[in-house]
């Protein structure tokens, strides 16, 4: 049997990324739940390892030209439907909805196994390094949206 290789970053799939991440007790309140703040750093990790997986390195996109290029969370809608508990593998879904213009808006998914736990829509805006709206650059938006069909 040929094993495939594994990756922390996670993988690109046929519908954008994927990231395995288990709960850990520091992820869970008193209840043994976990905390409903901890789902954005879950979403957060897909959001980065997407990027790395596409191959945007977002530290050489701040110096790439004499503009500079970052990307900022403007706006996230956020469905809880079911908790996780500690232990529980989760899968973060990551897909590309629209790339272009200063902005990028991402539809993500976490699931426990076939259980969907939380849907989250973020858009996310693109920036210079002063701050300033910009362009999201034709290549880049390219890359987001190559194989990125919705979950």
């Amino acid at each position: 049997m040929t094993e495939r290789p594994f990756s922390i970053s996670g993988e690109l799939t046929e519908t954008g990324h994927r990231l395995v991440q288990r709960v850990y007790y520091e992820d869970t309140d008193f209840s043994g739940l976990v905390y409903h703040a901890r789902y954005l750093h879950f979403l957060e990790r897909g959001r980065t390892d997407y990027l790395r997986c596409l191959g945007v390195e977002q530290r050489e996109l701040v110096s790439a030209d004499e503009e500079g290029l970052v990307f900022v969370v403007h706006r996230m809608e956020i469905d809880f439907k079911s908790p996780a508990r500690m232990d529980d593998v989760l899968t973060i879904l990551t897909h590309t909805e629209k790339a272009g213009g200063a902005k990028m808006v991402l539809n993500q998914q976490i699931r426990c196994g076939e259980m969907l736990l939380i849907s989250a829509k973020v858009i996310i805006a693109v920036i210079n390094a002063k701050g300033r709206p910009r362009r999201l650059p034709e290549t880049l938006a390219v890359k987001f949206l190559e194989g990125s069909m919705p979950l």
